[in-house]
């Protein structure tokens, strides 16, 4: 996040300007857009049996023998130091092996924080990990125990005795926004945009809203909790881990432990939900150091607490969203500024302006990010980071203004839709938000929807619809790679160390192969979440699919050469060239002439091989620097607000989308419901609560913190364009974090439709409707 940064894309984006498409790599089109087979079928999880089974196993799930285990314990204060530590009872206690404290840590220097540029730096926080005695935010490790059990490391953790130096910190936002600071880039694009003068042009404009919108802080809740299992075997160091950043956490860890890189090996499987929670965090660091410390296996699992404890969420926010516009409702101003959360040792910007860029055109714009340091846990990436609450903020404020101008809440929004990114002059790879809202308006029953607020009624029962509009970046990631294989018994694997955290990863990449070689579905075997694999990126930012694709292709356009070089002259394909080749029908044939075709068993067993395996690269996402690459979404919601108690019951959702190919229908739309349900607990139950005098989070459980259960889950309906984008692999972009985006406005939109009362601060609880 550097001016350098900024100069830097952004002179690769001019020079990408004056680059023809088919110049660029992927310039041409994937040769399976469009193409019927395994992709685009609802085909089961490949990993489905093992789970219903019980047989997938997770990190805390590892058996070793002889495994000890693990128990932390979080500082109470602030911000302070040390003073007293008494760790004699806890020592003396059954079954303990040892305590760990700043006195006795091995020296460690702290990770590097998350870059852009350097993807193998994943440091979620860069303070010192229990390497002396000062304490930066309440719930910071400062002790652990290591026992016989669990029972024992926790009764043991529980007779540490401590005693704090406690000094001046910042826990107040209010307070703090005065010494806010403007960092000059929010991941890839600039913080603050200027075109135009937006503050004369709002002055100016016969139509204009301008308010502030507030979210909370919010916490991960995986089901799965944060949990390794390491084991030290000389130098060689194995961890079990629920990771997003498999491949990069192997890379850190040998940094820090002194290590090659060979001699560190990550394997996570099966996530359990990560949601950019699943990151590179104090405890995997102390876990690894005790577990080389008493030369035994060790567990360790957080408590939920712990993960409230040290483990960021999403930072809070206040947004300005102004908007001006004409007599016709086009937009003359659009600015977008305001305040979050991000403390200098973490670097996690919480980018709620980002989505507001592409969103609609407007004459003019002024978008701007102030980021407050406060003394509390490292904030992360949360599901649709920045896009979830600034979606909240852009789209109540588009209500607001078609509620001004008597206009249709849909109308306003076609009527600025843009036909190329508004603020770059980039071209859209592929851009139809406006079918998504006329196909999503058909099928949810728009016209019903009553454009007076509090028009519709049942009982005490106020009924309301309202809808808004969600976007996220295609982010394809530089650096993945993969090795896929052949062999004679006319079978194909697939190897990378990707990571399966529910999505369906295993299975769109095993439908992916099997048709790119003309290999049915179960023929095709996926190999992941091993770092000892080829080296996949993080799976976050909705790119690991789309990251893994491109050098799927690139493979394929491998494997020809490699298979070819075997064939020899007795082959039908003897005298081609690997460019006058194509994969399919389990085999290659000529692209000339498709009659000319040996199937991959034929060749390998005329070479006496059992199988052929190339390793490959996607190439460089240059497709993000030249065009302009959203998924979006319209999100629609009808619900009831009671009378009597100022209950909101929310009846139906429907999101629409346009995401490009969807490769699996069935996979695809769980993740859009998934995204649909934590967008509703943004919107009516979410909120983490933090005391500003001490800094200490208060509701630490499930019991306190309220996710959506069942019974606040209502008929979710999705639907989606489909249309390819020919800039991708696959013609896909992201389905991942898309589903949250607009949900939180959608609600509050039906809220004001059925109440008339405008909530612009999050979650939308019942004091704020009586």
């Amino acid at each position: 996040m550097s001016r350098v940064q900024n100069i830097l894309v952004g002179s690769v984006r001019g020079a990408l300007s004056w680059v023809p498409a088919q110049w660029l790599p992927g310039g041409t089109p994937d040769p399976l857009i469009g193409r019927r087979g395994e992709i685009g079928r609802q085909a089961p999880r490949v990993d489905g049996e093992i789970k219903v089974q019980g047989l997938a196993r997770f990190s805390a799930e590892v058996a070793m023998d002889d495994l000890c285990y693990t128990a932390l314990v979080h500082a109470t204060i602030t911000r302070g130091r040390i003073r007293h530590l008494d760790t004699a009872a806890a020592e003396a206690a059954p079954g303990v092996l040892l305590v760990v404290t700043h006195r006795n840590m091995p020296r460690i220097a702290s990770p590097a924080l998350i870059s852009m540029s350097d993807l193998t730096a994943i440091g979620n926080s860069n303070l010192p990990i229990l390497q002396d005695d000062q304490v930066h935010y309440n719930g910071q490790i400062v002790a652990a125990v290591v026992a016989e059990t669990q029972e024992q490391a926790d009764h043991a953790a529980s007779l540490i005795a401590i005693d704090y130096d406690a000094a001046p910190a910042e826990t107040r936002f209010e307070d703090a926004k005065a010494d806010a600071r403007v960092i000059p880039s929010l991941l890839i694009e600039r913080n603050h945009v200027s075109l135009g003068r937006a503050e004369r042009e709002l002055a100016r404009g016969p139509h204009k809203v301008d308010n502030l919108y507030r979210t909370p802080w919010q916490n991960h809740n995986a089901i799965e909790l944060h949990a390794l299992t390491v084991a030290w075997a000389d130098d060689d160091l194995t961890v079990h881990d629920t990771t997003q950043m498999i491949a990069a956490e192997a890379a850190t860890l040998a940094k820090l432990f002194g290590l090659k890189r060979e001699q560190v090996r990550i394997l996570s499987p099966f996530v359990g939900g990560g949601f950019g929670g699943k990151g590179f965090w104090d405890h995997q660091v102390v876990a690894v150091a005790i577990a080389r410390m008493i030369g035994r296996p060790l567990r360790l699992q957080l408590t939920r607490e712990g993960v409230y404890r040290i483990i960021g969420g999403r930072s809070p926010t206040e947004q300005r969203v102004a908007i001006g516009a004409d007599a016709d409702g086009r937009f003359t101003a659009l600015l977008h500024d305001g305040w979050s959360v991000m403390p200098p040792y973490s670097a996690s910007p919480e980018a709620y302006t980002l989505g507001t860029r592409a969103a609609y055109r407007s004459k003019s714009f002024e978008i701007l990010q102030r980021h407050i340091d406060l003394a509390v846990v490292p904030n992360t990436f949360m599901r649709a980071p920045g896009e979830a609450v600034g979606t909240f903020a852009l789209e109540s404020a588009v209500d607001e203004l078609a509620h001004a101008l008597a206009l249709d809440p849909i109308e306003l929004r076609l009527r600025n839709l843009p036909d190329k990114h508004p603020i770059s002059g980039a071209p859209f790879s592929q851009h139809a938000p406006d079918r998504s809202w006329r196909d999503g308006a058909a099928r949810f029953g728009w016209e019903h929807r009553s454009q007076t607020p509090g028009g519709r009624r049942d009982g005490e029962w106020r009924i309301g619809m309202g809808c808004g509009s969600g976007s996220f970046p295609y982010m394809r990631m530089p650096g993945a790679a993969v090795r896929l294989t052949v062999r004679r018994d006319g079978t194909a694997s697939l190897a990378c160390s990707g990571q399966e955290m529910g999505m369906g990863t295993a299975t769109v990449v095993a439908q992916q192969v099997a048709d790119r070689l003309g290999l049915p579905l179960a023929a095709v075997s996926i190999e992941i979440g091993d770092s000892a694999l080829p080296a996949a990126p993080m799976a976050g930012g909705s790119g690991q699919t789309v990251s893994i694709a491109g050098a799927i292709l690139a493979a394929a356009e491998k494997l020809p050469t490699e298979l070819l070089r075997l064939a020899g002259n007795d082959s039908p394909l003897a005298g081609l060239r690997a460019g006058e080749i194509r994969l399919g029908q389990e085999g290659l044939a000529s692209a000339a002439e498709p009659s000319r075709h040996e199937t991959f068993a034929s060749i390998l067993s005329r070479a006496n091989r059992d199988e052929v395996s190339v390793t490959a690269s996607g190439t460089a996402p240059l497709e993000v620097l030249k065009f302009a690459m959203h998924s979006t979404a319209a999100i629609f919601c009808e619900l009831r607000v009671s009378d009597v108690t100022g209950e909101v019951r929310v009846d139906r959702l429907l999101g629409s989308f346009d995401c490009g190919t969807i490769l699996n229908p069935r996979t695809a739309a769980s993740q859009f419901r998934g995204g649909m349900i934590m967008g509703l607990g943004l919107a009516l139950t979410e909120e983490t609560l933090f005391d500003e005098r001490t800094g200490r989070i208060m509701n630490p459980t499930l019991a306190d913190y309220h996710v959506p259960s069942h019974m606040d889950v209502p008929e979710i309906d999705v639907i989606w364009t489909g249309i390819p984008d020919p800039r991708s692999p696959l013609g896909a972009r992201g389905i991942g974090e898309i589903g949250i985006t607009g949900v939180g406005a959608a609600v509050a939109n039906a809220v004001f439709n059925a109440t008339g009362k405008r909530v612009r601060d999050l979650p939308i609880t019942l004091d704020k409707l009586l």
